[in-house]
């Protein structure tokens, strides 16, 4: 189809719709009616002679064809809003929105986030942190950093950083601990990937105990509840090297153990900028000083 040809009030009124799921909120942010965005959707399921929607009593789903087409909208019209605010605000950089887990953010990126933008001074980099999980769409990312066995549908996953898991403990507590089965009688502070502690203690020739402790959603939850003397954390001590220099935290036994690492993931449909690809590049060369995997070309 031509670009002259093209129905954009009716695509626009689509994206609306799928990212919110509902006519009627999809017509308050264009400022149309529930009716208007009904029919502009319907206009576009004839014209594109498939359908888009499946209506629900309570909403909207997308099929497959409307999954398909929603990350490309999403991506092209964040683009277009982004070069328009930036020459209505005097501005010429490029926006690049990166998600980022918060361990890795924390315990990585945010200490030399001041050289990356010394030497990209013309790219406008957005951070989104969040708790290993997003909506790479609706959340309007150009990349996500996450951590993972790097399966993720509909996304292309890129290795950066290897982040083997060791016990941490508050030192006091940590001189205590002489060998790994003395781990039984201790708390053990546990995050949503429950069977981490089971992997470590398999690693460690030790049957593993029943597991007692709190439940966290973030590393570095685990790692403040840890220093607090509220028990032992599995934790990537790759992201901690400064609490352990400064002896908030200690570790007991060396011994660690793969469970995953942390992943530039893209959704497949999503065309790589110059900007990305600049921030995908210093990535990779700085990450090489920190053992970090090769990026895929």
């Amino acid at each position: 189809m031509d670009v002259p040809q093209l129905p954009l009030n009716a695509l626009r009124a689509f994206e609306a719709s799928a990212r919110l799921c509902n006519f009627t909120r999809a017509g308050q942010e264009l400022n149309v009616t529930q009716t208007a965005i009904s029919h502009q959707v319907k206009a576009l399921e004839d014209q594109l002679g498939v359908t888009l929607f499946t209506r629900l009593p309570r909403g909207l789903a997308l099929t497959d064809e409307g999954h398909a087409l929603l990350p490309v909208l999403t991506d092209v019209f964040g683009r277009i809003s982004g070069a328009v605010t930036r020459l209505q605000e005097g501005r010429f950089q490029e926006v690049v929105t990166l998600g980022v887990v918060g361990t890795f953010a924390i315990g990585w990126l945010l200490p030399r986030l001041s050289d990356f933008r010394d030497r990209h001074p013309s790219i406008d980099l957005r951070l989104k942190t969040n708790n290993n999980v997003a909506d790479i769409v609706a959340d309007g990312l150009d990349y996500f950093i996450r951590f993972g066995d790097g399966a993720w549908h509909g996304t292309d996953a890129l290795p950066l950083l290897d982040a083997p898991l060791s016990p941490v403990c508050a030192p006091a507590l940590a001189d205590q601990l002489k060998q790994p089965a003395d781990l039984h009688g201790v708390p053990l502070l546990r995050s949503f990937r429950r069977d981490e502690w089971e992997r470590w203690f398999q690693a460690a020739g030790v049957v593993p105990p029943t597991p007692r402790g709190g439940m966290f959603d973030s590393s570095a939850l685990l790692l403040e509840a840890a220093a607090g003397g509220e028990g032992v954390a599995l934790l990537p001590v790759t992201m901690f090297q400064e609490a352990l220099g400064q002896g908030r935290v200690k570790q007991p036994f060396e011994l660690a153990v793969d469970t995953g690492r942390y992943w530039l993931t893209k959704l497949k449909s999503r065309e790589e900028t110059t900007a990305m690809l600049q921030l995908r590049a210093w990535l990779e060369q700085s990450l090489r000083g920190c053992g970090g995997a090769a990026l895929a070309r």
